[in-house]
């Protein structure tokens, strides 16, 4: 199993950050995507790519939550590194807590859209409280050939038929799956499990039975043990689908 989004470069898992990846292995997730979010993480991030190669991959963005008024500049710095980057990433749209810089969010995104088409990468895209500027965003882009990721999708059946409306697209599915309160297993029943990646979001939003936990990739075991309830097939057939699904946004990783 590929864990195609997670965090543990952040201080969360300075001290057993070793541990963690073992603990992944052991259960067979042997590939972690690593999303950016700021210039801070830059360094971290790269950090456990350097002492963990060929288990952790890197991506470069600027998360929705931190365009602030400087993010032109900031994007300056952020495209000087792309090289090395499997994917532009985590990018978005975020008006959950603040729309302060509503503008400015959509403005950051549709650059780096831009910078997944001109560099043939795949893009990893944040959305929260903020689907129609987003598709709309998108639907400008979507002659482009672009691909990727749906990070965190929790959302309707209508919303996701609009995203797999573009081709080269998959959603990102972590623990909100198994959250009793979700309705997020009655919308997967209408997508294909091939248009599926597995992720944890680590340190966020651990499944069950491990909520409330700080998450860790490893758990990505328990979503994919939730997906074959749902399609009803083997848990080694939701690792090959997604896995394939993965080589198709990503690249192959092995």
């Amino acid at each position: 199993m590929i864990d195609t989004h997670s965090h543990i470069y952040g201080p969360e898992f300075d001290a057993d950050r070793a541990d963690v990846l073992q603990r992944a292995m052991r259960v067979g997730v042997d590939k972690v995507l690593l999303p950016n979010i700021n210039e801070e993480s830059i360094g971290p991030m790269l950090q456990v790519v350097r002492e963990y190669p060929g288990v952790c991959y890197p991506m470069m963005g600027l998360h929705p939550e931190d365009v602030k008024e400087n993010w032109a500049e900031v994007l300056d710095r952020m495209e000087a590194q792309l090289d090395g980057m499997i994917a532009v990433g985590e990018v978005g749209l975020d008006f959950y807590w603040d729309s302060t810089f509503r503008k400015e969010q959509i403005e950051a995104f549709e650059r780096q859209i831009c910078w997944a088409r001109e560099r043939d990468l795949p893009l990893v895209v944040h959305m929260r409280k903020a689907e129609p500027e987003l598709l709309e965003a998108m639907e400008r882009h979507k002659s482009d050939g672009l691909r990727g990721v749906f990070h965190c999708f929790g959302g309707s059946k209508e919303t996701a038929a609009r995203m797999l409306k573009h081709e080269g697209f998959v959603l990102g599915i972590g623990g909100v799956v198994t959250f009793k309160n979700s309705r997020l297993a009655e919308t997967l029943r209408h997508v294909p499990l091939d248009r599926i990646v597995l992720e944890t979001d680590a340190p966020y939003l651990a499944p069950v039975p491990c909520r409330g936990k700080r998450n860790e990739p490893s758990y990505v075991v328990h979503v994919a043990n939730f997906l074959t309830n749902i399609y009803n097939v083997s848990l080694e057939e939701v690792s090959a689908v997604t896995n394939m699904a993965v080589g198709r946004v990503f690249g192959s990783l092995y």
